[in-house]
């Protein structure tokens, strides 16, 4: 069985699949910094998997994207306040040309339910 979270014409926020609950990429407010973005997008992350019944705890794989590498530190300053350090998950940061050039960061995880 499938279910999909707030599917639109071109994508669902989130798509269960069995135990599985694979999230669309996560962007912050235009314009704003990457560690104010960063915020929103964990945020953002919390959000669709308390909907999906799950929690950051679950996450199996996030792949971070940059818009600039040099945001790595002050992007991994909030990610290290809110991952659960006793169940980190497996993770890319890579730096990518994003949607907008407001963006600085898109975040994407997979997570198990239960």
């Amino acid at each position: 069985m499938i279910t999909r979270i707030d599917p639109g014409a071109r994508m669902s926020e989130a798509v269960i699949h069995g135990d599985t609950i694979y999230l669309a990429g996560q962007v912050g407010e235009p314009g704003d910094d990457v560690v104010a973005q960063t915020r929103t997008v964990l945020a953002e992350i919390d959000a669709l998997l308390a909907r999906a019944g799950s929690d950051k705890s679950k996450i199996l794989m996030a792949t971070i994207w940059l818009a600039d590498i040099d945001d790595f530190e002050a992007m991994n300053s909030v990610w290290d306040a809110w991952v659960d350090p006793a169940n980190p998950p497996a993770r890319a940061t890579c730096e990518g040309r994003l949607a907008t050039p407001d963006y600085k960061v898109e975040i994407i995880v997979v997570a198990a339910r239960g």
